[in-house]
């Protein structure tokens, strides 16, 4: 799992697969960082959320269980341990179960997971541990993910299976099913539109790129973003005067 969100965070932070190597950053609206609202009686993102790598949700492939495509982003994670985690940490997590969210009429799959490092990991093997030893976590998560769009204005979300969660054998055909489409997108055998398929991992991919070109791109993203922050101050200096 990459960590995008902490636990009790508002900020909504993403990988930005539209950018080479895929960093991530603020989700904008209108130019402006995203935040989710608190939920009541939650603050901010009730566990630390992120993202599955290696997976692809394809808007062009109807899912059969759901009856909807993809939302074009790797699927997302909800990991219960018990530590707070830091953005973009990478952690290996146990895989739990999975929820279908419905979002705009697209397959939108929650994962359930707990950090493989946690206290309490060896206690959770399935979606119904979850019940036993964090009761009306699940609750939570369906309230939250069912209201967190309504304060901008905008209707309550569905879920496909009647908001029921599915198991982990469920969810582990759902993480090899994406993984299988994202090694398409990566070998041209899907259109990915506008995301950015520059990788180091698949040697074969049209995309790849060698680890000094990868290191070589990151240098260069970071000495212009420097340069755009001194220029700022540059602004900023002239006019404190």
């Amino acid at each position: 799992m990459v960590v995008e969100v902490p636990r009790w965070t508002n900020a909504k932070m993403e990988i930005a697969t539209k950018e080479p190597l895929n960093p991530i950053k603020p989700d904008l609206k209108d130019g402006r960082p995203r935040y989710v609202a608190n939920i009541f009686p939650h603050k901010g993102y009730i566990w630390n959320y992120g993202a599955l790598p290696q997976t692809w949700e394809d808007p062009c492939r109807r899912e059969e269980s759901t009856d909807c495509c993809g939302d074009n982003d790797p699927i997302d994670v909800c990991e219960i341990g018990s530590k707070v985690l830091s953005c973009g940490e990478v952690i290996s997590v146990k895989i739990l179960g999975i929820l279908a969210l419905i979002d705009q009429g697209e397959t939108d799959w929650k994962l359930i997971a707990i950090n493989v490092n946690d206290p309490e990991a060896s206690k959770f093997h399935d979606i119904d541990d979850v019940e036993k030893y964090k009761p009306g976590y699940l609750e939570a998560t369906i309230n939250w993910f069912r209201f967190y769009k309504v304060p901008e204005g905008k209707p309550e979300n569905r879920f496909a299976f009647n908001g029921e969660f599915k198991n982990k054998a469920f969810a582990l055909e759902v993480i090899k099913s994406t993984h299988e489409c994202w090694k398409a997108l990566l070998m041209k055998k899907r259109d990915g539109g506008a995301i950015n398929c520059t990788n180091v991992q698949l040697c074969d991919s049209p995309f790849h790129c060698t680890q000094e070109e990868a290191r070589l791109l990151v240098e260069s993203v970071s000495s212009s973003m420097n340069k755009e922050s001194e220029e700022e101050e540059q602004v900023w200096h002239f006019l404190d005067k």
